[in-house]
């Protein structure tokens, strides 16, 4: 399958514009809040984690993830824990050079899009391989974003409700490993490949390499991202680092702080 090329530098415009999405919300919020989570009282997250380096699936590090420890007899279930927010990481969690914020629920869903790679307004060849629609409950979606002002790239942990099973999230990434979506006169290529999943206790473990191109002889623009996924009851966690170009992934910070964000979970907050 090939992308479709456009001709104008207006598309390519789009385009990058389109990709950068998730930066610009979280520079945004940042930039009205300080730097702080975006309301409330922030939650006290905890010490960060521990910083021994490990490796994410594909990366070039030859340590082994460490897996977290089994749920405890005392561990609450996420369903009765209350909010998303409060079994979210704390920002504090990151460290330099990542600035960390919580978005606010009116930006969750735009940010999601960016990370799913398709918008939710645009059509997708083959047909059924369009990501399932947010639910517009404010406690549906968590999102924390981290980002790395340097290299314009980010780290987010996503906490969703689900009621679908991360196989039955496998068998449709399976199925639509390669995906063109068109929005706003734009068409883009999302690839998507399996990879092995990181070992960690969770009922179930996923993650993926997934690439969005777009913008064709007019000026290419490539996303690229690394997304390690756990499932903990009716709680999906999905640790996402994305950036542009040929950047090789921090897997050290984004496996940390996905085995954090599922330890906490387990935990009940």
């Amino acid at each position: 399958m090939q992308t479709r090329a456009t001709s104008t530098g207006a598309t390519s415009r789009v385009s990058a514009v389109r990709a950068g999405a998730l930066v610009a919300l979280a520079a945004a919020v940042l930039a009205g809040c300080g730097g702080s989570t975006v309301s409330g009282t922030p939650e006290a997250g905890g010490p960060p984690p521990s910083a021994a380096p490990s490796s994410a699936p594909g990366s070039s590090s030859s340590t082994a993830t460490t897996p977290s420890s089994s749920p405890s007899s005392t561990s609450a279930s996420p369903d009765a824990a209350g909010s998303l927010s409060a079994l979210l990481l704390d920002p504090s969690t990151f460290t330099a050079p990542y600035q960390a914020v919580v978005l606010p629920p009116q930006a969750v869903a735009q940010a999601a899009q960016d990370l799913d790679g398709i918008a939710a307004d645009a059509s997708v060849e083959p047909t059924g391989c369009k990501p399932e629609a947010r639910s517009s409950d404010p406690d549906s979606t968590a999102l924390l974003v981290a980002t790395d002002p340097d290299d314009r790239a980010t780290i987010s942990i996503e906490l969703s409700r689900v009621d679908t099973t991360l196989e039955d999230r496998k068998a449709l990434w399976e199925q639509c490993s390669e995906v063109e979506a068109t929005s706003a006169g734009v068409t883009s290529l999302v690839t998507t490949d399996i990879v092995p999943p990181p070992p960690i206790g969770a009922d179930d473990t996923l993650a993926l390499r997934r690439t969005v191109t777009s913008g064709g002889q007019a000026g290419e623009v490539t996303q690229s991202m690394l997304s390690l996924l756990a499932q903990v009851d009716d709680v999906r966690v999905t640790a996402t680092y994305m950036s542009f170009g040929d950047l090789t992934p921090d897997s050290a910070t984004l496996d940390r702080t996905f085995t954090a964000a599922v330890q906490k979970v387990k935990a009940g907050g």
